[in-house]
């Protein structure tokens, strides 16, 4: 059984139609990435899967249990943790506190204080800067902020919603190392993202969205040498 199972899945913005149909499944371990052009659908995919937006018809499944009819809350306990685009961390407080947030769902203080150690481990720059306001960080910081608000959660799979945008080249790099080691740690991963190429570079499989439906899927491996892939999203 897939961990995520996306079936038929259809998602509506009034009487706009901008997910038709979509099905498919991410396994246990697996980094899997969702690409395409601007509008295609994989961000409202996404907030559908975690419970921000709902769905018109269709199945949502995680390790067998339906999500459709469950509040985003609560489908963070079950063991799903959400990155959305633009970071969304809260500007006010400090870097801890923002980490201590992401904890929420959670009671046992001495795993906690293990998460949050990891995080430290994963994104040394945060430890440096626990103490400052988190709206004060650069691009790059918020985005490691994010993520690691995120793995505060202990999640089994991570969303990632285009966590390269807005960021130079370098910190682009820096942050696929961070999803790899995300990856080789054990947990699953989600990837929307606009840079096809670095999405595929580390992802298992890959599933190609175009205007709302899957038009292409198969092996990353695969796919990043596809022609019309080349030319639609890799600028080649």
């Amino acid at each position: 059984m897939a961990m995520l199972e996306i079936k038929d899945l259809e998602v509506c913005y009034g009487v706009i139609k901008a997910i038709k149909g979509v099905s498919f499944e991410v396994n246990q371990g697996e980094v899997i990435a969702l690409v395409g052009a601007n509008g295609a659908g994989k961000t409202t995919i996404l907030h559908a899967i975690s419970g921000l937006i709902p769905a018109r018809k269709g199945s949502i499944l995680f390790e067998g249990e339906e999500l459709t009819k469950t509040p985003a809350h609560k489908i963070v306990s079950m063991g799903m943790a959400h990155v959305p685009e633009g970071r969304r961390i809260f500007q006010q407080l400090t870097v801890l506190e923002n980490l201590k947030l992401g904890a929420f769902t959670r009671k046992d203080k001495e795993e906690i204080a293990k998460s949050l150690r990891t995080v430290y481990d994963r994104f040394p720059r945060l430890e440096e800067r626990k103490n400052q306001i988190a709206g004060t960080l650069s691009g790059g910081e918020q985005q490691m902020l994010a993520m690691g608000r995120a793995l505060m959660s202990n999640p089994r799979i991570i969303l990632l919603d285009e966590p390269s945008m807005g960021l130079s080249p370098l910190l682009v790099s820096s942050i696929f190392d961070i999803i790899k080691v995300i990856s080789e740690g054990g947990t699953t991963v989600l990837l929307v993202e606009q840079n096809a190429k670095k999405a595929l570079a580390i992802a298992d499989r890959a599933y190609v969205l175009e205007t709302g439906s899957i038009i292409l899927s198969g092996k990353a491996s695969d796919l990043i040498n596809n022609e019309s892939v080349k030319k639609a999203y890799l600028g080649e």
